[in-house]
Order: structure tokens, then sequence, then C-alpha cells
């Protein structure tokens, strides 16, 4: 299952696709300095889409540059404690 992830910043969210459908949602609000992440949704539970929702929205933040990543979203603070790779972005 691939998982096609772009960031709508029209609605302040990434948003996870699978085969052209929304599968979830991180929610952030963004400043000058920082994005606050504030809610993330997933419809297809235990598939990955939520961790390959994550990790592109934080590699979308690292590449980038300049952002502190406020992870106020449980599951993406829970992402960050899992894969130390992206803890220098908070």
């Amino acid at each position: 299952m691939a998982v096609e992830v772009t960031d709508n910043p029209g609605q302040h969210r990434y948003e996870a696709h699978v085969d052209g459908e929304l599968a979830g949602f991180a929610a952030y609000t963004l400043s000058a300095t920082q994005i606050v992440f504030t809610h993330t949704e997933v419809h297809l539970e235990g598939r990955g889409v939520g961790s390959a929702l994550v990790r592109a929205a934080l590699d979308d933040v690292r590449r980038r540059g300049g952002l502190q990543v406020v992870p106020r979203c449980p599951f993406v603070r829970a992402f960050i404690d899992k894969h130390p790779a992206y803890a220098d972005l908070t």
C-alpha cells in the first residue's frame, strides 16, 4: 500500500492519501518560527498510514529548515519519542 503525503496549507494540515482517497491528516498551526502539530487523524488504522504521514511531515519540515516542531498531538509526540532522529526538530 503506497501512502502519498502532501502539505495542504489552505487547510493547515498534511494529508495522507491511499489510492487517491484521504486516509488521514496531521493538523498544524504555523508561525514564522514554529509548526505546532495539534491533531492527527487516521482512517486506516494499523496499516502504517499514521507513521508514514508523520514521517513525511517531519521530513518536509526538516527540508524547509528554520522551524521548531511543537508536538502537542500525542501521536506526533509518540512518533518523535520512538524515532530519536527527529528529536532535533523539537
